[in-house]
């Protein structure tokens, strides 16, 4: 599948494997339409809203990138244009420099070395400047519909609270215990649906409303 690395060793797996199907089947009932919250067309479109939103709402980026796809419509254009042009753009989104580099670096690099196309190899994905782990994953569930975990600040927080994960909060590690625990096939909807659960109910800057929560009974609630 290619985002799978060493396997971890995980105490109570059995019970945690059990655990995390109860966890899928009830987020599915209570969210059956989970999806990417950034809007995209095209896979290299996703590309630059995921660089984008490091830090940054998807509802901001979904704005901003109407207004860059505007000047900059195509790979070639963004790979040809000044960083400054695109951070100018960009701004609102925070970090605007940074973003504004990697884009053009990406776009340069999906002209020059992958033919103007989004690569479905996670290697080659995170071969591209800006993409990390947490983006790679997106693209290959999202745009290629293959196995992915996607650990981003839902998933971690989410995860530890629920007791799949035991105080882990680097995200690589966590990806790694979740490919232990859940189906191939679910990961990418389950992270989805994560982000939905901890945006409504298992919230970061409020108390958690555990007693709306599908999961209130089989939680572990280490808060």
């Amino acid at each position: 599948m290619g985002t799978k690395v060493k396997k971890v060793r995980i105490k109570n797996l059995k019970k945690k494997r059990a655990l995390a199907l109860e966890i899928i089947e009830r987020l599915k009932k209570a969210y059956p339409d989970s999806d990417c919250t950034l809007n995209y067309n095209e896979a290299w479109k996703l590309l630059v809203s995921v660089r984008l939103a490091a830090q940054c709402t998807d509802a901001r980026v979904n704005v901003v990138v109407e207004g860059l796809y505007e000047k900059f419509p195509t790979i070639e254009a963004l790979a040809d244009a000044e960083v400054s042009a695109i951070e100018r753009i960009v701004r609102p989104c925070g970090l605007g420099h940074s973003k504004a580099r990697d884009i053009n670096a990406c776009m340069k690099m999906l002209r020059d070395e992958f033919d103007g196309k989004v690569p479905d190899d996670f290697k080659a994905l995170l071969s591209l400047p800006g993409v990390g782990r947490k983006s790679a994953n997106l693209i290959m569930g999202d745009v290629f519909g293959k196995p992915a975990i996607v650990t981003d600040t839902h998933c971690i927080r989410l995860t530890n609270r629920m007791g799949l994960v035991d105080n882990v909060k680097e995200p690589k590690k966590v990806e790694m215990i979740l490919w232990e625990l859940i189906p191939p096939e679910e990961g990418n909807q389950f992270c989805h649906r994560l982000v939905d659960h901890g945006r409504e109910i298992c919230t970061a800057r409020t108390k958690p409303y555990c007693d709306r929560c599908c999961l209130a009974d089989i939680c572990k609630k280490q808060i």
